[in-house]
């Protein structure tokens, strides 16, 4: 197996009991630090159901991540109103209808889960081009990363990739480490700093990353303003202030929709 990162060669690393039944193989890039599970046949039963019922960080995670991302985009990236945004793998639309709520134009694509909180605002080609992409926590279940961003880029008609995994250092952690998630048999792909700069330079993208926000970007980003902007508390502090200036979509939002009911109600019988 050849690391799907910089193309050296994977060692085994350990084995561990994934869905509490198989047994899989776990590889890692001593180059760029990618660890992987070799192989991983169980994928399917793994996504029999898209968001695992163990997934009890979901609403705490998309509520404390939005409050990231909104700091990020408007203070970073230099949003002020006009830009569209994807957020692919949105799951229920958390995300999307957060973003939508703060003032951002978002919408919402996922090709395995319905869009149950940002129904209206799925993305279609005449969205694009959008400013920048979301992906949380995406990556850790990721078999291509580098084919995924290049296609979720294109898609987009978007130059700008921000996203979210757990990060490990040095060694691989021991299989107790709880990212790892063999329960659920999701979780197949584990990365190191040092292997998104790898990815980055495969893509030919700059790299910057600032308490747990990553960014792949054409264009330059300040790192020390990301990592700013994107402090939990002055997120939280800021949030306010960015929706006030951009002006929430929410009640626009809602009477958008009510017009759509309307227009696609059926004339009463005469």
């Amino acid at each position: 197996m050849s690391c799907p990162i910089c193309s050296n060669r994977m060692t085994d690393s350990f084995k561990a009991k994934v869905l509490n039944k198989y047994d899989a193989l776990y590889k890692v890039c001593e180059i760029c630090g990618f660890l992987r599970a070799d192989k991983p046949y169980w994928l399917d039963e793994a996504y029999a159901q898209t968001i695992a019922d163990a997934d009890t960080g979901l609403v705490t995670r998309n509520l404390s991540l939005a409050l990231q991302i909104a700091g990020a985009l408007y203070w970073a990236i230099g949003e002020r109103g006009a830009g569209r945004y994807l957020d692919t793998a949105g799951g229920y639309g958390i995300l999307t209808r957060l973003m939508r709520d703060f003032g951002f134009d978002f919408y919402w694509y996922d090709e395995h889960c319905e869009n149950k909180l940002a129904p209206g605002f799925s993305f279609q080609q005449e969205s694009k081009p959008c400013r920048a992409v979301t992906a949380v926590e995406v990556f850790e279940h990721l078999t291509d990363p580098k084919s995924f961003v290049e296609k979720t880029l294109s898609m987009a008609g978007s130059d700008t990739l921000i996203f979210t995994t757990l990060l490990y250092h040095g060694a691989p952690p021991p299989i107790s480490w709880w990212y790892y998630s063999f329960a659920t048999g999701q979780h197949i792909g584990f990365f190191q700093r040092s292997t998104l700069q790898r990815l980055a330079s495969e893509l030919e993208m700059q790299f910057v990353s600032a308490n747990g926000i990553h960014v792949f970007s054409k264009s330059r980003i300040n790192g020390e303003v990301l990592r700013f902007v994107t402090y939990r508390a002055i997120a939280l502090g800021t949030v306010g202030w960015i929706r006030k200036k951009l002006g929430s979509k929410t009640m626009a939002d809602h009477e958008l929709m009510l017009n759509r009911m309307a227009d696609t109600k059926e004339d009463p019988p005469v």
